[in-house]
């Protein structure tokens, strides 16, 4: 079904249920609960349905430039603090893990209670935090550790959230293209994080200033969604005939995700995916720097503001790349979805195993030529920007409505946890241990480029779990399609 006019919207009480006899389905045993009072129904038209998605989509863009203008100031934070490898990579792996702890919280919260103010909170926190961090002195490095931790409470109540609002407001292809809209803004977002850090950092001489301007921005996008923003009933957009869906326990909701293969496998996959973007985005800028300065291109950074450029150039790349991997996804998606039922994991899969080469190439070119390093920079990044949106749109279809905001969260865990929380810190603690006896320029590149070839492995075994949900996906998509119109769907026995 698809959503071309108006979707009806319940106001959201603690919980929400089927009308008339209420199926609790995918629960240990389907029963039958007794009805209970409805809601009272408000009309969420579909101009202010696209104005929410614009807004969501402005926020997610502050979210994401603000987690990657670190990295784009990274040498001057390095500089400025006296910190290695190791203590710099520290500062994106605290805010992942923070953003591990709580998701599954705010997942929890999400599938039960007001999804707007829940975000309204996180997000003023995050705000709030982001500002605070900025004014921290040369001998509290640990505070602004503190600080960038913190700053994952906003994050995880947004990112685990936002999505679930888009998938209750769209469906059909208007949700695939609605998806595509908010996901586009990760790689933009990110490159516009090393792009304008780098610039205030460079106009102001302090690249603490770099770290004032997204709480500014972040504060507008908090108040449009307080003003803007419903908070669309659970399942809105596929309700069939006036059902209303029943929440189960916590307990089991995670053993119907735990036992939806294509959701499993496709978490595993995202996991990899975190891990290879995460070190890439955190490293690439400093690790140019480093293969200009060995090959005599520029001089080292000794007082500030340091050189910019390669953050500038590799931000703008991002952006580009970023708009063309996921619009080319998306489109390739909705062409072969209706021909080819498991398409979606497919693309995702030849996205990333065609993308580890080209970033292989990138590593072992930098020594060379920093300028084809650019090139298959671009090209990987292209290649693995053709998942964001279907992979978001995969668990929107595979996963029931009143459970989606604890899949977005249970996902977001695993692939922090594993993926991008460790990589970053990882890559720059083996740099530091290689380097440990030989502290020469030519071996803080060398150091940094052997850690890095570690990611395009990993991206190979991304790859093969994508092509594991391929073999799951057209029965879990069915069965949630069945379970979302309120069908039991037989517990079948394990052999």
């Amino acid at each position: 079904m698809e959503t071309n006019g108006p979707v009806m919207s319940r106001q959201e009480g603690e919980k929400t249920h089927q009308s008339s006899a209420s199926t609790r389905y995918g629960s240990v045993a389907d029963s039958i609960s007794a009805p209970e009072p409805e809601e009272t129904t408000t009309v969420i038209s579909s101009e202010r349905a696209y104005v929410t998605v614009a807004i969501l989509c402005y926020v997610n863009l502050i979210n994401y430039m603000d987690r990657y203008t670190i990295a784009g100031v990274l040498l001057s934070i390095q500089n400025f603090f006296e910190i290695k490898d190791s203590m710099s990579g520290l500062l994106q792996t605290v805010f992942i893990c923070s953003f591990i702890v709580l998701a599954p919280i705010f997942g929890y919260l999400g599938d039960r209670y007001n999804r707007k103010l829940i975000m309204i909170g996180g997000l003023t926190v995050w705000v709030a935090m982001t500002l605070t961090s900025s004014f921290v002195t040369k001998s509290y490095f640990w505070l602004l550790v503190l600080f960038r931790a913190l700053v994952g409470t906003g994050e995880a109540s947004y990112s685990t959230i936002a999505p679930t609002i888009i998938g209750d407001l769209f469906s059909g292809t208007k949700r695939t293209i609605m998806i595509s809209a908010f996901y586009i803004f990760i790689p933009v977002g990110s490159g516009l994080g090393y792009i304008i850090g780098s610039y205030v950092a460079s106009a102001t001489g302090d690249w603490r200033w770099a770290l004032r301007l997204n709480p500014i921005l972040g504060s507008f996008g908090l108040l449009l969604l307080a003003v803007f923003c419903p908070n669309p009933s659970r399942g809105a957009s596929e309700a069939h005939g006036g059902n209303r869906m029943q929440h189960t326990s916590y307990l089991e909701d995670i053993k119907y995700l735990l036992k939806n293969k294509s959701f499993v496998w496709s978490s595993l996959g995202v996991t990899a995916m975190a891990f290879l973007t995460g070190a890439l985005a955190f490293w690439t800028p400093i690790f140019l720097d480093r293969a200009q300065i060995n090959q005599g291109i520029q001089p080292p950074c000794t007082a500030e503001p340091c050189n910019t450029t390669n953050s500038y150039v590799f931000g703008g790349l991002t952006v580009v790349t970023g708009i063309l991997g996921v619009s080319l996804g998306s489109t390739i998606s909705r062409r072969l979805r209706d021909r080819v039922p498991n398409a979606d994991p497919l693309i995702c899969a030849v996205g990333m195993l065609s993308s580890a080469p080209c970033f292989f190439a990138a590593i072992i070119l930098a020594s060379t030529s920093v300028p084809a390093t650019y090139v298959f920079i671009g090209i990987g990044e292209i290649l693995i920007s053709l998942n964001w949106s279907i992979l978001a749109d995969i668990l929107l279809y595979v996963v029931v409505p009143t459970r989606r905001a604890t899949a977005e969260a249970l996902q977001i865990m695993v692939c922090h946890l594993l993926g991008d929380a460790g990589s970053p810190y990882l890559i720059g603690t083996i740099s530091d241990a290689l380097r440990s006896q030989l502290n020469t320029h030519e071996w803080k590149f060398r150091s940094l480029e052997y850690s890095f070839l570690l990611c395009p492995f990993v991206g190979v075994l991304g790859g093969l779990f994508f092509l594991m949900t391929a073999v799951y996906i057209t029965k879990d998509r069915k069965e949630a399609e069945l379970l979302a119109t309120g069908v039991c769907v037989p517990v079948q026995a394990n052999p």
